[in-house]
């Protein structure tokens, strides 16, 4: 998926770039600036594990845990309409992953999915949750089905929401992922025109972007330091064949999948079903890979009856 995704993104930068007839630099934007308009409280920085990490928890404390990982480019801000309509209920926990959002770059420079495992882990434990429904988006999916693999008394439920994780041209099981040396050119030049076509690819139906969203990704990819992590975050994707992974995992699945994905098919959901063959998979005809921001009121429907199962 991310191959795809860069593909796309690499495309229309250099378009833009041809277009333009000049080297458009797109410098990063200022920390302060990106937190007066995204970040919602002070105490929403945290330190965890020796990194900073921009984390949102809401609702009652003492409620039933579900903790939302999102995908590659994206920010906690993704599911914003999930965690809205689930926090009368359930304590909601979102975090930016470092290198994205508002979450600054990792010190160590290390994105690796092992990390990242690590980080929740400490975030629960720093939160005092024990056990909690972990769901996730895209290469979020991969980090939550690795984790629920490896630590099945830490998860509930687990919720795949078009989950990244099979091998795909450029990422080869047991290899470091093979990024197209030029598209370190988005270091230097990432025009909001190279967003725009990016994220509609991301939707069923590209009408329902609108431009409110795209200047958000747009804005938190500028976040200082932030596309060098996402460089290196690509740069560190080493898979492992889910067919050895995916049947440790104990908890009960939800598979959420829109058919008119085109970042990583729906075809893919019998990549896992096949694995996981109690898993409930919930397709949605018109919607694409990232359902809970594309249509959050049809997408959510089936997550709250599998929680309350």
């Amino acid at each position: 998926m991310i191959l795809k995704l860069s593909a796309i993104l690499l495309g229309t930068v250099l378009a833009a770039v041809l277009l333009g007839g000049c080297w458009l630099y797109t410098p990063d934007k200022p920390r302060s600036e990106l937190e007066e308009l995204y970040l919602r409280q002070a105490s929403d920085m945290r330190i965890v594990a020796g990194t900073r990490l921009h984390v949102r928890d809401d609702g009652p404390r003492d409620a039933p845990a579900i903790l939302l990982l999102h995908g590659f480019g994206s920010s906690l801000h993704t599911f914003e309409p999930w965690a809205d309509a689930l926090k009368a209920d359930y304590r909601v926990v979102r975090l930016d992953l470092p290198g994205s959002g508002l979450s600054p770059p990792d010190p160590e420079g290390d994105y690796t999915d092992a990390r990242s495992i690590e980080l929740i882990l400490s975030l629960m434990d720093q939160l005092e949750i024990g056990k909690a429904t972990l769901a996730g988006n895209s290469i979020g999916g991969r980090i939550a089905w690795n984790m629920a693999a490896d630590h099945p008394d830490r998860v509930e439920k687990l919720v795949l929401i078009s989950p990244d994780g099979f091998a795909s041209p450029g990422f080869a099981y047991g290899e470091a992922a093979d990024v197209p040396a030029v598209m370190k050119a988005m270091r230097f030049t990432l025009p909001r025109s190279a967003i725009r076509p990016n994220l509609a690819a991301s939707y069923g139906d590209p009408g329902k972007l609108n431009e409110t969203t795209v200047k958000r990704y747009h804005d938190l990819m500028l976040a200082p330091g932030g596309r060098g992590a996402l460089l290196k975050r690509m740069e560190q994707t080493v898979l492992t064949d889910p067919a050895a992974r995916l049947p440790l995992i104990k908890a009960p699945v939800l598979l959420l999948w829109g058919k008119k994905d085109r970042l990583i098919p729906f075809s893919n959901s019998a990549d896992y079903t096949n694995l996981l063959p109690e898993a409930r998979l919930v397709a949605f005809p018109d919607l694409g890979h990232v359902p809970m921001e594309e249509d959050p009121a049809q997408s959510l429907a089936p997550l709250r009856k599998f929680l309350e199962d």
